[in-house]
């Protein structure tokens, strides 16, 4: 019985460690969810984290998480993150950066993005720190792409935002 209870015990806290926020992220909770949709196939789970969960605001630090719900490739993620930036502003130079920050992702794996000022975004993949990159304006820039006015997706970015 103690055994039991003992792997019980063990079971739960790996699992909330899996699900641990980085320390930039403390006091942040959930704020709104979304599922993001190609041709009405899910691609990934979006989760919004901000401080108590409060409305997100640009100079606040917040986060994104992305679960994904198929495989892709590094090549995909790059692609489509440049393509979405392109489409959403002026070309930045940030393709190099991006190619060592994102990896293969596998079904079920989360990228975690987390705003660190104006010109910051950290990732985690995992829950393990991936990289930084640094450019002027990439945290509007890139977390624009999930929560801004021009989003692919309005009904995505409400939802995100817990609107």
């Amino acid at each position: 019985m103690l055994r039991m209870a003992s792997l019980l015990v063990a079971l739960f806290l790996g699992a909330a460690a899996a699900n641990a926020l980085p320390s930039s992220l403390e006091g942040a909770k959930l704020r709104g969810e979304a599922t993001f949709r190609f041709l009405g196939i899910p691609i990934y789970d979006a989760r919004l984290y901000t401080k108590n969960g409060a409305a997100m605001r640009w100079t606040d630090t917040f986060g994104v998480e992305l679960t994904y719900r198929k495989n892709l490739s590094q090549y995909d993620l790059v692609e489509g993150t440049m393509r979405e930036l392109n489409r959403t502003g002026a070309p930045l130079a940030v393709r190099a950066k991006l190619e060592t920050c994102f990896k293969d992702v596998k079904k079920g794996d989360r990228f975690l993005a987390v705003s660190q000022g104006p010109n910051q975004v950290g990732f985690w993949l995992n829950d393990s720190p991936r990289c930084t990159l640094k450019h002027p304006q990439i945290n509007a820039r890139f977390m624009g792409i999930f929560l801004g006015e021009n989003s692919r997706s309005a009904s995505f970015t409400r939802k995100l935002k817990g609107n």
